[in-house]
């Protein structure tokens, strides 16, 4: 079967006019010879909003409880777009995470999938229903319901294009397209047609919030085609057209990508700096403090370990704010285990990455970087590189004016 998945996010979802307007769109989708699956998110807002309610109760509340809750978000807005399908005249087939299944381990509220049964979705293909699939959500080998964490659908509906051999994943967002920065902090952000999937990885973990970075691995891992559109534009405009006017990410190197050094700058302000100030310097030290942390469960980003003086050195690292409360805990027991002498913890940073494939073969990306932020008087916290890719940690209130200077001084506009 021709099969393209399609995911709406919840912006695309945030009110009945709006979920109208996603149904047409997929009426002309349909109006091909491609048979859909649709993923969606819950409507805008709708999962913060139910987390709050979570979060009123206990600060930290029972995770598999949370996914229970957070979970029925996705339900509402696959039913209301099935209404609306139906009432302009096409069968669908609803199906939440745990009736086709999708199956994943047990780690709740950031579940990772392990398998996906085809022979549903493939039934409700093969009798003309358009599929819609709840994104976010699946269930564990107790029946239990788990959620893949923020941004997860975008993750669902990769890995159900590849569980059904799909030809192509469609994004569909707010914004028409991966841009060279994020186009409301910066008005010369240009949106590219094509950025691979090298970069597009680099870009998601360095903050840009188009894709999710577990949703790119999977689409790269699998070499499948992702492709992100604007549901925003109007559902009229011909299917070619609208290819064009969004951002195919691909598994080639376009030569003429050997002329940009770098393709964007992505920032992430939703992080947390802690600093163990004073630890011993002795081997192993570095295993103490991670390991609780990894146990339980939170992904650490940047670590930077200053040089010894007395015996005694400063340990950094970066995490998500949302599993900030959890890892001061951590932290201030291990104060005492580790005889530290004290601890720091800073929200107010923003990291800021600097990406692009022709940092392979280009010297000089690193200092120019630098002597542009310092020109402006804005200091580097913490840095870290990867082949085509460094990241830098700033005070937040740096963000805009650094994000600006670094797009000018590599002359993005002009991509």
């Amino acid at each position: 079967m021709n099969i393209i998945v399609q995911k709406y996010g919840g912006t695309s979802l945030g009110s009945i006019e709006r979920i109208n307007n996603v149904a047409s769109r997929i009426k002309k989708w349909a109006a091909t010879n491609y048979k859909l699956v649709i993923v969606v998110s819950a409507m805008s807002g709708k999962t913060n909003e139910l987390n709050d309610l979570a979060h009123q109760i206990d600060e930290l509340p029972n995770k598999k409880s949370l996914d229970f809750i957070l979970s029925s978000g996705e339900q509402v807005s696959a039913g209301l777009l099935s209404i609306s399908l139906n009432k302009l005249g096409f069968e669908t087939e609803l199906f939440n995470g745990s009736q086709i299944p999708i199956k994943t381990d047990s780690n709740f509220t950031k579940a990772r999938i392990e398998g996906i049964e085809k022979k549903l979705i493939h039934d409700a293909l093969n009798k003309n229903k358009i599929v819609i699939v709840t994104g976010f959500q699946g269930v564990n080998n107790k029946n239990q319901i788990t959620t893949l964490g923020r941004g997860g659908s975008d993750t669902s509906a990769v890995a159900v294009a590849v569980a059904i051999n799909a030809k192509e994943c469609q994004i569909f967002t707010d914004v028409d397209g991966v841009y060279t920065t994020d186009p409301r902090l910066y008005n010369k952000a240009k949106r590219l047609t094509e950025i691979t999937f090298e970069e597009m990885l680099e870009m998601a973990g360095s903050g840009s919030k188009v894709l999710q970075i577990r949703s790119v691995e999977l689409a790269g891992k699998y070499k499948l085609p992702l492709r992100v559109l604007s549901s925003l534009t109007r559902p009229d405009v011909d299917i070619e057209i609208e290819k064009v006017s969004g951002t195919l990410i691909t598994f080639e190197e376009n030569i003429t990508m050997e002329k940009e050094i770098v393709t964007g700058i992505a920032f992430n302000r939703n992080e947390t700096k802690f600093t163990l100030v004073g630890v011993p310097d002795k081997p192993g030290i570095a295993h103490k403090i991670l390991l609780p942390i990894s146990k339980a469960n939170i992904e650490i980003d940047v670590i930077v370990q200053n040089i010894s003086k007395d015996g005694l050195t400063d340990f950094s690292f970066t995490v998500n704010k949302n599993d900030s409360a959890m890892v001061n805990k951590i932290i201030e027991r291990l104060v005492n285990e580790l005889n530290a002498q004290s601890y720091v913890c800073d929200d107010n940073i923003c990291k800021i990455g600097l990406v692009g494939v022709g940092m392979r073969s280009n010297v000089g990306i690193a200092d120019k970087m630098f002597s542009s932020l310092a020109k402006e008087n804005v200091n580097i916290q913490m840095i870290s590189t990867s082949e085509i890719k460094i990241t830098v940690v700033i005070d937040d209130k740096y963000t805009e004016l650094a994000i600006k200077v670094l797009h000018d001084a590599f002359e993005l506009d002009k991509s």
